[in-house]
């Protein structure tokens, strides 16, 4: 789960923060009601994780509640690992 965890982190921080972002972002951290993912990053995020973990997350469960922290990704994930 750790792994997972850094690996969404990682993701994360390399696709929707700026170089200059001073924003520290944490398992933890608020993505989506703080805006570092949006509508649009939300789709691309839940492709890279359906891709890297070869999983299918039905849509009605890849909620903005489900993707806003990394620990809730991770659970999500998780869930469908089997």
């Amino acid at each position: 789960m750790d792994k997972m965890k850094e690996t969404v982190l990682e993701y994360i921080v390399d696709e929707y923060l700026d170089e200059d972002d001073e924003d520290e972002v944490s398992y933890d951290s608020p993505l989506i009601s703080s805006g570092i993912v949006d509508s649009f990053s939300m789709v691309s995020l839940k492709r890279f994780i359906e891709n890297k973990y070869s999983i299918k997350l039905p849509d009605e469960e890849a909620t903005p509640e489900a993707f806003d922290t990394v620990n809730s990704i991770c659970r999500l994930v998780n869930k469908h690992l089997g």
